[in-house]
């Protein structure tokens, strides 16, 4: 009798991030990954997603070798996750999670597809195709978020959408120099050219006077996309209504750093400070509490 074929779709390939080197960068980010006034068990929980978005994004745009090979095996470790089979340390940390919380993979599924899109779209002719690849690499993140609370429902998960879609235009125009070297350019065409924007622009020393007018114009959007969570916020109640307004606080810090620095994203690291997150929290709270006086409820 034939020996049975070894599998080998398990094996974590060479060239994927571990755990070590995905969740050192937590601190890196725009808000709170897991904020300490929360349950254990549910910073938990969202640590576990962050590994896992973290670790997509990671394979996406550093990894080396073949990319879109990796990202097929995280495919299929999510699906091994699901049932109990995992190999890498954050899909089975991943496990409890999704068990525990009921999470569809879809979200998950969406982050996935989000990286290869990374692989073979380089640049967004319009606004509304930016938007689209948003739905796929930011939204999924706010809806798992809302369902680790247990408090998704269709009006929140809505404008959950917001707020993540504009946390990700944040991340744009900070990275526009880091995303032109590497190839990638998430300020659309069409603005680009509206501000006579040349690819030199986007990787020089320092921001030119006419790509500092485009990303105050971006910003401007993005900050009408984070307008959203003071009305999210005005939904919910008690440490989940702090941890919600936490994440568009620090978008709205983050567009306070790129204020402060006349939009020159390239010679400037424009990253919020604990202070404006906090200030910044203060305001989201104030718009919650004024969107619950006109009408709004908390639960």
């Amino acid at each position: 009798m034939a020996n049975a074929p070894i599998r080998t779709d398990h094996l974590i390939p060479r060239g994927v991030p571990t755990a070590t080197e995905v969740l050192g960068q937590a601190g890196a980010e725009n808000f709170p990954v897991a904020s300490r006034f929360l349950p254990a068990r549910v910073r938990s929980h969202l640590m576990a997603v962050y590994g896992f978005a973290r670790l997509a994004d990671d394979i996406g745009d550093e990894a080396e070798g073949d990319r879109l090979a990796m990202l097929d095996w995280l495919d299929g470790e999510l699906i091994r996750a699901a049932g109990g089979a995992a190999s890498h340390p954050l899909l089975v940390r991943l496990t409890a999670t999704i068990h525990a919380c009921r999470l569809p993979l879809d979200p998950f599924q969406r982050l996935i597809e989000a990286n290869r899109r990374d692989q073979v779209v380089h640049e967004y002719e319009t606004f509304d195709a930016l938007l689209e690849y948003c739905e796929l690499s930011a939204n999924p993140v706010g809806d798992l978020v809302l369902r680790i609370f247990d408090v998704a429902t269709p009006e929140r998960l809505a404008l959950s959408d917001s707020v993540c879609t504009g946390l990700q235009l944040v991340e744009h125009l900070q990275d526009v120099g880091e995303d032109a070297k590497a190839g990638r350019v998430y300020l659309p065409a069409e603005d680009l050219a509206r501000f006579e924007c040349t690819p030199d622009d986007l990787t020089a020393a320092s921001a030119s006077p006419r790509l500092r007018a485009l990303v105050r114009f971006e910003a401007a959007r993005a900050r009408r996309f984070l307008d959203a969570g003071g009305t999210l916020a005005s939904l919910l109640s008690g440490r989940v209504r702090l941890a919600v307004a936490g994440f568009a606080a620090g978008g709205y810090a983050a567009l306070d750093a790129i204020e402060r620095a006349d939009g020159d994203v390239l010679a400037v690291r424009c990253r919020p400070n604990t202070g404006r997150v906090v200030a910044r929290l203060g305001t989201v709270l104030r718009a919650s509490a004024t969107t619950r006086l006109h009408g709004g409820r908390g639960r």
